[in-house]
This record gives C-alpha cells, sequence and structure tokens, in this order.
C-alpha cells in the first residue's frame, strides 16, 4: 500500500508530489544507481552509498516499492538474495533523473 500524500493528486501541484514520491536524501541517489547498474542487491547499494544506514536504505527501498517505483524480487535461497531493480514506472524517471545529474555536473563546474 503506498503512503497517503499530503496533497490530492488531481489538484494539488505535480512537482510537490513527485517530491515527495522521489524527493529527500537519498532517493534519488538510489533511482540514480538503479538507472545505471539495473540490478542490484542490497549489499551492492549499501557500498555505493556508505553514508546510509542500513536501516535508512530499507525504509527507503520499501517505499519506493509502495510507491510503485523500485522491484524487488528475494530468491528462494539460503542465504537469501535480494535483487532491486527499477519497475517501468521507476524507469519514467530516467530523464529527471538524468536532468539532475546534468544540472548538478554544471553547478559543480561553475
Amino acid at each position: 500500500m503506498a503512503k497517503e500524500l499530503p496533497i490530492n493528486k488531481v489538484e494539488g501541484c505535480p512537482v510537490e508530489y513527485t517530491l515527495v514520491l522521489i524527493g529527500g536524501k537519498w532517493k534519488g541517489i538510489i533511482l540514480y544507481h538503479l538507472l545505471l547498474d539495473k540490478v542490484l542487491r542490497f549489499g551492492e547499494l549499501k557500498k555505493r552509498l556508505p553514508d546510509i544506514t542500513q536501516r535508512m536504505l530499507t525504509k527507503q527501498l520499501r517505499e519506493l516499492e509502495e510507491d510503485g517505483i523500485v522491484n524487488r524480487h528475494v530468491y528462494p535461497q539460503v542465504p537469501p538474495k535480494v535483487e532491486y531493480s527499477l519497475t517501468e514506472r521507476g524507469l519514467s524517471l530516467e530523464n529527471v533523473i538524468k536532468s539532475l545529474e546534468q544540472w548538478g555536473n554544471s553547478y559543480i563546474k561553475a
């Protein structure tokens, strides 16, 4: 079940709605790495985000999954193997994430 949003999806500002779904310190970075690598295990994501706690990474991935942006695939084996990838909806954010990357690169250079 997706989290309840503080705005009406129909009448609210679409930018605010998007930021509610993918905003914050970590979600954009998680999406960026999933766009680059297509499929990542939890430990691989953790290595790419060394400053995030395991608890926070789990929380952010769960929220992205609940919102239909990230797919979580659990393999029935011991030890457990879990892979994360973007859903179709998540992949539709590619232009947004790449635009943020380009803007960030140009800001850093300025």
